[in-house]
C-alpha cells in the first residue's frame, strides 16, 4: 500500500523532472518537500525498493513507468477535484489548491471515474492545466508565457505557471482570468516590465508576473 507521503514525493519528482522525463537533484527535491536532503534520500530509496523510482547516487532520481502512472493518477484526481470545487461548490480558483491537495489522496477509482463523468469529462482544470483522462492521456495546447509575447499581438489567457493563492488573487484584483484578452502594448527595456491591455484595461506587470502567465495567440 502506497502512503500519502510517498504519493507526495512521487508527484514532486514528476513535476520537478518535467513530467518524469528528467533526473531530479536530491537537494532540489528536499527543498520542494521542505525537508532535509538526508530525509529525501531515505524516501527515494524506499520508492526505489518499491520500483516507483530509479535512484543514482550523485546524479538524482527519476520515476519508473509505474511511478509515472501513480503521479499522473494523482494529478488527474487533484485537477478533477479543483474543477468540482469551482464549478459545483462556487470556490474561486485561488481557494482550491490546498483542498485538492487533501482530496487527491482518496484511493477510490470508482469515485474518481464517476466524478469525471459527473463533470462532463473536463480537459483542463480552473488554472488551465490539462487533466489526464482515465488512460493517463492529456490534451496539450500550444502556449507561450507573457514574458515571451510579442508587442501589438493579441492573446487569450490560457493558464498560470504559479497557482499560489497570492498570485491568483493578484490576477483577480486586476480582472485577469482564463480567457481574458491580453494585448502587449510595450516592453520596458530597463526592467523588462510589460504594459498590457487586459480586457480593455491598461496595466503594467513585472517580469515575475509575466513569467507565470500562459497565453495563446488569437
Amino acid at each position: 500500500m502506497i502512503t500519502l507521503t510517498e504519493e507526495n514525493y512521487i508527484k514532486a519528482i514528476y513535476h520537478l523532472g518535467k513530467q518524469g522525463h528528467e533526473m531530479v537533484n536530491t537537494n532540489a527535491l528536499a527543498e520542494a518537500m521542505n525537508t532535509k536532503a538526508s530525509s529525501a534520500t531515505d524516501m527515494i530509496r524506499k520508492l526505489a525498493e518499491k520500483d516507483y523510482a530509479n535512484y543514482k547516487k550523485y546524479k538524482g532520481v527519476s520515476l519508473t513507468e509505474s511511478g509515472k502512472k501513480i503521479a499522473v493518477n494523482i494529478i488527474r484526481k487533484h485537477r478533477l477535484w479543483e474543477v468540482f470545487l469551482v464549478e459545483k461548490l462556487n470556490f474561486t480558483w485561488d481557494e482550491v489548491h490546498e483542498l485538492a491537495e487533501e482530496l487527491e489522496h482518496i484511493k477510490s477509482k470508482k469515485l474518481i471515474d464517476e466524478l469525471d463523468a459527473f463533470l462532463g469529462h473536463p480537459t483542463h482544470d480552473p488554472h488551465g492545466d490539462p487533466i489526464p483522462n482515465k488512460d493517463g492521456e492529456m490534451t496539450l495546447v500550444e502556449k507561450t508565457l507573457l514574458s515571451q509575447a510579442q508587442i501589438n499581438m493579441k492573446y487569450s489567457c490560457l493558464g498560470v505557471n504559479d497557482s499560489s493563492s497570492e498570485f491568483l488573487q493578484y490576477l483577480n484584483n486586476n480582472d485577469i482570468g482564463l480567457g481574458a484578452i491580453i494585448e502587449v502594448m510595450h516592453i520596458e527595456p530597463f526592467d523588462k516590465s510589460i504594459s498590457i491591455k487586459a480586457n480593455g484595461k491598461l496595466l503594467t506587470v513585472s517580469q515575475s508576473v509575466a513569467k507565470n502567465l500562459y497565453l495563446k495567440k488569437i
